[in-house]
């Protein structure tokens, strides 16, 4: 029974100079550990010809389907500020391209596949724990809502990686709108091929943003579309407590979805200058930082496409600005919109940014849990009586008993009842997101033990986020103090 892949491969057709021809290294025993059953079929793949001995070997690169790519992408990139001439696809393979059934053309690319000619001194291949934390953030991420990469599947290679300490290896079938990045352009434009750069923007505006086509000045639409994708992005992270964690420029998507998850994190007390990764020690990619970051990434994008802009670099560099200036009105309001309905504020008043913003405030004094002090916030939209679960989150309650008030009296100028006001606000405030310590425990017991119970059930429980689950509430609830998470790490 052989697995069908409808291939429709665009990006293999652009010049040689964007990618290099390499097939997936064979493995020794591969074992499927997760399908994703209900993106296969949006795929137009068949889940049951996949989930079979045939369909593991697909997916962990040993047999490659008909009408396969099989490329590794070029780009470059800034890393913690550095520039990278060339970066490229180390341990990732682009399968091909295939059309959903919603028609969107999606990349299906094998990541942890074996050796590149980008792969410089790595060994291509993918540790288990941070396959299975890919999965589970990246599909938690879609569930809230997220624009995101996807997860199709994780495979066990059978075989071991070199890692501290040595871990079993596996392979991730990662799905995305493409695997464009700003670092794309960064390739090109470095080396001053500035045809490459045109090719490059015209398959992008023609895949992603096919009314830049019909602009007066297209490629300004193009980055004006970039900007926007990316605010809108940013604001979601912000508004859910997520940390990226290296916010390289190759780590930047053109599509406007979250990509690489490394060493990526939910904060549990809120905190702005919260830091995860065990490689960010000056706190670049802190989650307060992340707005100015992705403005700092976009100009580097900007820059890329000034001779494009205007045939006088003086006045391209004009125009690139003049664009970028909108990403601080795009984001703000993005975001303050985000968490005027995280508050239960469903028509605008004059204040309400300064409310959104204190609360945010009392939060940090006071250590308050950012998910849970939310989602409680909705209980408490038909109970007053219900703060008091709110309070107790605060470990320095009067800076929450200045607040709550103004919020109270807030709420009377709204039109909706009780009921709809919790409805609404419980849409909007996930009582589960993918807690650090879940995460560890699912890796523990996967690596440890080769028990998989965990990892399915916290994807279960991720799959409805919004919605109350009384026999998972242990899942909602933050660490105790033994079973902090203060560093997550890169490593796929």
């Amino acid at each position: 029974m052989t697995v069908h892949f409808p291939f429709d491969n665009s990006y293999a057709a652009l010049p040689e100079t964007f990618f290099a021809r390499v097939a997936p290294t064979p493995v020794a025993t591969p074992r499927l550990i997760k399908l994703n059953r209900p993106l296969a079929e949006r795929l137009g793949l068949d889940p049951d010809r996949l989930d079979t001995p045939e369909g593991a070997e697909i997916l962990a690169g040993t047999r490659i389907p008909a009408g396969a790519a099989s490329i590794a992408m070029a780009y470059a990139g800034h890393q913690f500020g550095n520039f990278v001439p060339q970066l490229g696809d180390g341990r990732a393979i682009l399968l091909g391209e295939v059309i959903d059934r919603e028609g969107v053309r999606r990349d299906i690319q094998l990541k942890g596949s074996g050796r590149t000619p980008f792969s410089r001194m790595g060994d291509g291949r993918a540790a288990l724990g941070p396959v299975l934390r890919e999965y589970i953030v990246s599909e938690a991420m879609a569930a809230l809502g997220v624009p995101t990469t996807r997860s199709l599947a994780a495979v066990l290679t059978g075989e071991t990686v070199l890692r501290d300490p040595i871990q079993p290896g596996a392979v991730l079938t990662r799905v995305a709108s493409s695997h464009i990045r700003v670092g794309t352009f960064q390739f090109f434009a470095a080396r001053g091929d500035r045809d490459a750069v045109r090719a490059l923007a015209d398959h992008v505006i023609a895949r992603h943003y096919p009314d830049a086509a019909r602009a007066d000045a297209p490629y300004l639409a193009l980055l004006e579309g970039v900007i926007a994708r990316q605010a809108d992005l940013i604001a979601r992270w912000m508004m859910i407590g997520f940390i990226h964690g290296v916010m390289n420029t190759d780590n930047t998507s053109i599509a406007g979805e979250t990509i690489d998850y490394g060493p990526c994190a939910f904060m549990d007390a809120f905190d702005p200058k919260t830091v995860f990764s065990s490689i960010d020690h000056m706190g670049r990619y802190a989650f307060g930082n992340q707005p100015p970051i992705a403005l700092w990434n976009l100009t580097r994008l900007a820059e890329c496409l000034v001779p494009l802009l205007s045939d006088d670099d003086d006045k391209g560099v004009e125009i690139a600005q003049t664009a970028l200036g909108g990403f601080a009105e795009r984001f703000n309001a993005a975001y303050l919109a985000g968490l005027a309905a995280k508050l239960g504020l469903f028509t605008a008043q004059p204040d309400d940014a300064q409310l959104s913003l204190d609360f945010l405030a009392a939060m940090a004094k006071g250590h308050a849990d950012f998910t849970l002090a939310f989602r409680r916030l909705s209980d408490a939209a038909i109970d007053p009586a219900d703060l008091e679960t709110v309070r107790a989150l605060f470990g320095e309650p009067a800076v929450f008993d200045d607040w709550a008030p103004r919020w109270r009296a807030r709420l009377a100028a709204e039109p909706q009842d009780g009921a709809a006001r919790q409805a609404a606000m419980r849409a909007v405030n996930p009582a589960y997101i993918p807690r650090n310590h879940r995460v560890e425990a699912v890796i523990r017991a996967a690596v440890d033990r080769d028990d998989f119970t965990l990892f399915e059930e916290l994807l279960a429980v991720l799959a409805n986020p919004f919605r109350e689950q009384p026999e998972f509430a242990r899942y909602a609830e933050p660490p105790q103090l033994h079973e902090r998470v203060r560093e997550t790490f890169c490593g796929t």
